[in-house]
C-alpha cells in the first residue's frame, strides 16, 4: 500500500504522462526548455518534501523542501503550482481527506508557513503577474527578502493565498476548499475505465480547461487569449471531438505548444485531482 507521499509523487507522474493535454508537456510533446524527463525528475525530487507533509511537519517547511528538490533537476520549475496544492492535501490525509479537512489545514497555516512559501521562490524561477501597489513589498519574486514585510503584517500562508485571488487559480483552490481538484477526482472516477488512465487524465484536463480560463495563460498572454483557449476546448467537447475526432484534440495540443500557450494552472489542478482520486481509491494503478 502506497503512503500519501508516494501517492502524490505518482499523481505528478500520471499528470505529465496524461496525453494529450493541450499546451503542456506530455509523453508526446516537449516545450522549448522543458522536457518530459524534467517532469519525471521533478516529481522524484519533490518526494522528500511530500514525506515531510505526510509526517506532520509545517506546511511551509514541507513545501519549500519539495520545491527545492524539484528545482534540483535540469528543468528548474516543473511542478511548483501542483506542489502548492499537493502539500496541504497530503497533510489532510492524516485527518481523513475531505474538502473540510484540507480547508482546515490551509486555514490553520501560520506566518512561518508563509515565510517558507516565500523562501521557496529562492530556489526556482516562477512566472507571476505584477502585484497591486499595496502588495509590492510582498512581491513573491523577492523571495526571502520579502519575509520581514510579511512578518510585519503578520500574514499567514492562507492570508497570502486569499490576496492572490482572483488572479491565481491555485490560490483560489486554497480558499475554495479545493473545489475544482475534488471535481476532477470525481470526473476521473466517472470516466470510462476501459480507457487508459493516461487518456482519462487528458480528457479531464480538457474538461477543466473548457470550464474555466487558465490563469497562467491569462497572466502571460492576456485574458482574451485565455478565454479563446477555453472556448476552443469547450467546442471540442461539444463536438464530441474526444471520441469522433481525436485528431482534432491532437491538433489543438500541437497548436498551443507551437504558439507557446501553456495552461499550466489547469495541469496543476489535474495533478491534485489525480492525488485525491488515488488516495480515495476511486482509480487504481
Amino acid at each position: 500500500m502506497r503512503t500519501p507521499a508516494q501517492q502524490a509523487e505518482l499523481a505528478l507522474l500520471l499528470e505529465v504522462a496524461g496525453t494529450p493535454k493541450p499546451g503542456n508537456v506530455d509523453r508526446h510533446r516537449d516545450l522549448e526548455e522543458l522536457r518530459f524527463e524534467h517532469f519525471l525528475a521533478g516529481a522524484v525530487g519533490a518526494r522528500t518534501g511530500l514525506d515531510l507533509a505526510a509526517d506532520g511537519e509545517p506546511i511551509g517547511t514541507a513545501f519549500e523542501r519539495a520545491v527545492e528538490g524539484m528545482a534540483a533537476q535540469g528543468g528548474d520549475n516543473t511542478q511548483f503550482g501542483a506542489l502548492l496544492l499537493l502539500t496541504p492535501l497530503v497533510r489532510a490525509v492524516r485527518d481523513n481527506l475531505t474538502r473540510a479537512t484540507v480547508s482546515s489545514v490551509c486555514e490553520n497555516t501560520t506566518v512561518a508557513d508563509a515565510a517558507g512559501f516565500y523562501r521557496a521562490f529562492d530556489h526556482v524561477d516562477v512566472f507571476v503577474d505584477e502585484p497591486p501597489a499595496d502588495m509590492e513589498p510582498l512581491d513573491v519574486r523577492r523571495g526571502s527578502e520579502a519575509i520581514p514585510a510579511l512578518e510585519e503584517r503578520e500574514l499567514t500562508l492562507y492570508d497570502v493565498m486569499e490576496r492572490s485571488v482572483p488572479g491565481d487559480d491555485v490560490a483560489r483552490e486554497w480558499v475554495s476548499g479545493f473545489e475544482r481538484s475534488f471535481w476532477a477526482a470525481d470526473r476521473l472516477a466517472d470516466t470510462e475505465e476501459t480507457e487508459s488512465l493516461s487518456k482519462r487524465t487528458g480528457d479531464v484536463f480538457l474538461e477543466l480547461l473548457a470550464e474555466r480560463s487558465d490563469t497562467l495563460v491569462a497572466n502571460r498572454r492576456g485574458e482574451d487569449v485565455a478565454a479563446d483557449v477555453s472556448e476552443r476546448a469547450a467546442q471540442l467537447l461539444a463536438d464530441d471531438g474526444l471520441e469522433s475526432e481525436p485528431d482534432a484534440v491532437e491538433a489543438f495540443a500541437d497548436d498551443l505548444v507551437s504558439r507557446g500557450i501553456n495552461p499550466g494552472t489547469t495541469a496543476d489542478v489535474t495533478a491534485a485531482g489525480l492525488f485525491i482520486a488515488l488516495e480515495r481509491e476511486v482509480i487504481s494503478v
